[in-house]
């Protein structure tokens, strides 16, 4: 298990994060494919289509990605303590990833990239929608950050015969047709030694009623139709996955809304949000 520092990463993000969902997320937009036509195993194109009409509101921290800025602050507290861990890094160093070679699938407009760049790390962006990829490679520029931003399928990286030292795929398996499938295109993508970030959203009850009802239909957090509960991946399906595809897991951890707090915190509660970490053996 990661060890979780008191510092959070939060001031490597540009945007401001204030918290106030309630366990909702919305996906760093999509799977692993470029813009081809048709559904395949690890993608969807209808949700393709609909983060890519999203596309200009990424960095809007009151549009709507807004929950993601809300939770980028313990997602990177995660990332980082987890990497930090895994390859003998100081979490409190101010470029504790220096030199890291990270694949960030589905990054959207980066808002997971930049923060990454900022601790050393050579990133890569993969998306398929080119709109979301113009947008993260515009800020990025704006920000004087080197990321290398593709508009296309984790499966083609894999016949470029490409490895990364870690492979992010954080909001993306509840938008997925094939978990198992995914994961082992994704996972390919992992040097041995190396590890994989993930997050979803559980499939309970009590996600439904918080991350369907109550965030789409009662407070409209996010626009009716972001989730479809059926998708929703729990943790032990999640973890087999990873063991499908040649990862062990290393750790999981919750996410949850402090109303009164206002903020988001790291937990033992996996009901809603969690995160997992799964490492390739050496």
């Amino acid at each position: 298990m990661a060890r979780i520092h008191s510092r959070s990463p939060a001031h490597l993000q540009q945007s401001p994060a204030p918290l106030t969902s309630a366990g909702a997320q919305t996906p760093n937009a999509a799977m692993t494919g470029t813009g081809q036509s048709g559904t395949s195993a690890t993608l969807d194109e209808d949700e393709v289509a609909r983060f890519a009409a999203m596309a200009d509101e990424w960095w809007d921290p009151n549009g709507k990605f807004r929950p993601l800025h809300e939770i980028n602050p313990v997602r990177l507290t995660f990332i980082r303590d987890s990497l930090c861990a895994h390859f003998g890094r100081d979490a409190t160093a101010p470029r504790a990833l220096e030199g890291l070679t990270i694949a960030d699938i589905g990054c959207g407009g980066g808002l997971l990239c930049e923060p990454m760049a900022r601790l050393g790390a050579k990133v890569t962006g993969l998306d398929p929608a080119q709109e979301s990829i113009e947008a993260a490679r515009i800020h990025a520029l704006a920000q004087g950050l080197d990321i290398n931003y593709r508009a296309d399928r984790a499966e083609t990286l894999t016949q470029e015969g490409k490895r990364f030292d870690a492979v992010f795929a954080l909001e993306v398996v509840e938008h997925v047709p094939d978990v198992p499938e995914f994961t082992k295109v994704a996972a390919s993508l992992v040097r041995p030694g190396g590890l994989m970030l993930l997050s979803t959203i559980n499939r309970t009850l009590k996600s439904y009623a918080l991350a369907i009802v109550g965030a789409e239909y009662v407070m409209r957090w996010l626009p009716i139709g972001t989730h479809r509960w059926d998708r929703f991946v729990t943790p032990d399906e999640l973890a087999s996955a990873c063991k499908g595809a040649g990862l062990i897991e290393t750790s999981r951890k919750g996410m949850v809304f402090n109303p009164l707090a206002g903020s988001w915190k790291l937990s033992r509660d996996t009901d809603v949000n969690y995160l997992m970490a799964a490492a390739r053996p050496g």
